[in-house]
């Protein structure tokens, strides 16, 4: 047995005492989002240092890994519809068998509005609602777009200048009856201001939707999506190379909206989360009082 105060003994605790260090500092080099372990949040998990960044996934749905061999983070996107409690990912490494990482999920409860309004407002015809479903399954395999390589930084911009609503999360009851809940940032800007990619990406899908009006979705890599609506014009197309900052269209009011303003969702792993959550000087979404 070493003695306490033998040099061996010394050098391996330095040693270890290095490696902590260094882990420690590549995790907080790292430029992650902030981390909010509620449904709509974002929940960040250490996976330790290896040679190889690990893969991870929840069920069949890849969960973006970022990192240096010093240190390895499964960065999860929790959907809005997540039950509270126990969460949990399978990592796998080269070599080895499937690992279970568990994290806490709690609770929260976002604002409710209800509104009353005449019933043509509420309920679509038969058309519109045909249309709705056909673009529902064509945006689940945009949704579900995975592309391997993670983007160097998850800090996004804020893709127009304007005042950011607090109303992710919100939850609108039309006469009664319950809607989705609001997923993405509303930014207040007047028709015709440019809107530009919040991080570097590639254009993976444009169009016209019925609720969401003309439309651009760019992949920034490894599950991690940005979503631009209700615009006037679009100025890309799906395969485009855009870096931070490129313009994909200006803001309008097409969709369905009541005016002008830029829709802004950000998507990890197929859950829409809270974009205050990537950016650097934003809080997050407001909940509702207790």
């Amino acid at each position: 047995m070493l003695d306490a105060s033998s040099p061996t003994l010394r050098r391996s605790r330095v040693a270890l005492c290095i490696a902590s260090v260094a882990f420690a500092c590549g995790a907080a080099a790292l430029d992650l989002p902030r981390e909010r372990t509620v449904p709509g949040g974002v929940a960040t998990i250490a996976l330790g240092p290896s040679p190889d960044r690990p893969g991870a996934r929840i069920g069949d749905v890849p969960v973006l890994v970022t990192g240096t061999p010093a240190g390895w983070v499964a960065v999860v996107g929790i959907p809005l519809a997540a039950k509270t409690g126990k969460g949990s990912l399978v990592v796998e490494r080269r070599g080895r068998p499937g690992e279970q990482k568990t994290y806490t999920i709690a609770p929260v409860k976002y604002a409710e509005q209800r509104l009353r309004v005449a019933p043509g407002q509420v309920d679509l015809s038969k058309e519109d609602l045909a249309r709705h479903e056909r673009e529902r399954a064509h945006l689940a395999q945009v949704i579900a777009t995975f592309s391997d390589e993670p983007p160097p930084t998850l800090k996004l911009r804020q893709p127009v200048p304007g005042e950011r609503s607090s109303s992710f999360g919100l939850r609108r009851v039309f006469n009664d009856q319950a809607r989705n809940p609001h997923s993405g940032m509303d930014i207040s800007a007047p028709a015709g201001t440019p809107v530009v990619a919040a991080g570097a990406g590639r254009v993976i899908d444009t169009g016209d939707y019925f609720f969401n009006g003309n439309t651009v979705w760019i992949d920034h890599g490894a599950g991690l999506l940005t979503m631009y609506c209700h615009l006037d014009t679009i100025a890309v197309k799906a395969g485009d190379a855009l870096a931070a900052g490129d313009t994909v269209g200006t803001v309008g009011a097409t969709g369905r909206t009541t005016g002008p303003h830029l829709h802004w969702s950000v998507s990890l792993n197929r859950a829409m989360v809270d974009p205050a959550l990537f950016l650097t000087d934003a809080v997050g979404a407001a909940p509702a009082s207790r």
